[in-house]
């Protein structure tokens, strides 16, 4: 290598649009030396997640218990670093595992987002080789980014070991090229990714809940049903998910390729970090051998407890999904009177689904949100779109594939059983 440095995705024209494609989220492939490849690793064409699954856990998942919902896993925590990081979005453990993973030689440099220099709110790709540079990634980003195009310079730079950090439809493309690559070591520690929208998008929100949305530093929405927000003078605020101004968003806010992702948990990864079943902390999500390494990385800086589960999903869900069938498309519609709505916030944190019960709500709800989406704006793309496992999350909840809506091996394996 020559030289620590951090390297940015400004060398290869970031500035400039991504090809057109019908649905896509720009994880990079396209912008890449070999655009093609976008046919045979875009999850949005045709997703092959058991195969995937079997190549990089040793076995696919099994439609019973909470692999359905969350994947094939080893174990599942609820963690927090026992001395948080500063500037860390929760506590730091994604951060932290990436800074072990240089300390300790095992990887020659970090693929991930770090907020664009003219936009802290803007993900900007970035190759980190220092370990003291890791904390310009910490942080929430909202917006689109080419990750993977910097899979050219690792290569021009002789990267030939990468820790990767990214949101499932990288880690989706980075998985279906993985052989490709021809890397000696490749590490990928995902985080979840509910929606996603444009920065300037996020931007028309962030305007709507706050009267100086300069002034706001930090945003996260959390399990306990609450959006917080951090200002630059210390001030901290926490708005109620029912109290946010949905209704006022444009239709196509998020776009239809958020709607219709089949894979909230970033089942591809080696582990998963996130917060929806994490009951105030974080949700670690352990998925074969290389994911209990990243793990042990940490050593005792890490807290492990059990994973929390209460409440009931079934009635939200089914609300949620009355809602996606109302709706003309965009966002579900809401209907509850605005006298109301604080009352019912007050109680959700209380009463409504909580850590894993939480997090099973969510996962069923973009399963919904698929089938229901695609059938309205795109019901020819369902039969290649739409994995086996996404039916058996919705069937509950009557939604049930019609046979045009099937892939042929999963109709000859219907027929032989």
């Amino acid at each position: 290598m020559d030289g620590k440095k951090v390297i940015s995705i400004e060398s290869l024209s970031y500035s400039g649009d991504a090809p057109e494609r019908e649905l896509c989220t720009d994880c990079g492939i396209s912008r890449s030396s070999d655009p093609k490849r976008c046919g045979r690793a875009c999850q949005f064409i045709d997703p092959q997640y058991e195969s995937l699954e079997q190549a990089i856990h040793g076995k696919t998942r099994v439609f019973s218990g909470d692999q359905l919902f969350f994947g094939v896993y080893r174990k599942m925590y609820r963690a927090s670093m026992r001395e948080p990081l500063a500037g860390a979005q929760w506590t730091g453990i994604t951060t932290s595992i990436a800074n072990q993973l240089l300390k300790n030689d095992l990887v020659d440099a970090i693929l991930t987002m770090a907020p664009d220099p003219d936009d802290r709110w803007r993900p900007m790709p970035v190759l980190i080789t220092d370990p003291q540079e890791l904390h310009q990634a910490r942080g929430m980003r909202m917006g689109y980014a080419p990750l993977l195009a910097l899979l050219d310079v690792a290569k021009e730079r002789n990267y030939q070991r990468l820790g990767v950090i990214g949101i499932p439809c990288q880690v989706y493309a980075l998985r279906a090229l993985e052989k490709e690559l021809n890397l000696k070591k490749l590490y990928v520690i995902g985080t979840p990714c509910s929606d996603n929208t444009s920065t300037e998008n996020f931007h028309e929100f962030l305007q709507l809940i706050d009267e100086s949305p300069e002034e706001i530093t930090y945003l996260e929405f959390r399990a306990d049903y609450h959006v917080e927000l951090r200002y630059r003078d210390g001030r901290n605020k926490t708005i109620p998910f029912l109290m946010l101004p949905l209704s006022k968003l444009r239709p196509d806010f998020f776009p239809l390729t958020c709607r219709t992702c089949v894979d909230y948990t970033n089942t591809l990864s080696d582990i998963t970090v996130g917060y929806m079943g994490g009951s105030g902390e974080q949700w670690l999500i352990v998925r074969n051998h290389q994911g209990e390494e990243l793990l042990k990385l940490l050593g005792n800086q890490i807290k492990l407890t059990e994973p929390e589960s209460a409440g009931n999903r079934a009635s939200p869900v089914r609300g949620f999904m009355k809602n996606v069938e109302l709706a003309a498309g965009g966002l579900p519609l809401r209907q509850m009177p605005n006298w109301l709505r604080p009352i019912v916030g007050w109680l959700m944190p209380k009463i409504g689904p909580r850590g894993l019960e939480f997090a099973r709500a969510r996962v069923e709800m973009k399963a919904i949100e698929t089938v229901l989406h695609l059938r309205r704006e795109l019901p020819k793309k369902m039969k290649n779109m739409v994995p086996n496992h996404v039916w058996q999350l919705v069937k509950p909840y009557g939604l049930v594939a019609n046979t045009s809506e099937i892939k042929d091996e999963v109709k000859n394996t219907t027929k032989e059983k």
